[in-house]
């Protein structure tokens, strides 16, 4: 939760999306409320950025269908793409996991 907020808060983030403090505790209650909180031990350094592994253990303890991001250190490190496959993790960009969703981004 941390570090979302921290991007969120990042200026080429909050200037581009237009991002309001209070859109960012806005998003922090909803999360709180509809998501699933999981403590993790750590113990995963599959990835090259510590960062990177607190998400990959996060998303396997909480049993996650997907990580969406455009972290290439996720992204395109076939290691890490087949660890999270062996506990049913699918690695999507934005864009791929809207198409999974099925969602029409045409107006």
């Amino acid at each position: 939760m941390e570090e979302l907020i921290d991007v969120l808060q990042r200026p080429r983030i909050k200037d581009k999306y237009q991002i309001r403090p209070e859109d960012i505790e806005e998003l922090v209650v909803l999360m709180e409320d509809k998501c699933k909180i999981v403590m993790i031990m750590e113990e995963i350094t599959i990835c090259r950025d510590k960062d990177d592994n607190r998400v990959i253990e996060t998303a396997i303890t909480g049993c996650a269908q997907y990580i969406v991001t455009r972290d290439d250190d996720i992204k395109r490190d076939k290691t890490v793409i087949d660890f999270l496959a062996q506990h049913g993790i699918r690695v999507a960009t934005i864009g791929n996991f809207i198409q999974y969703l099925g969602i029409s981004t045409k107006t």
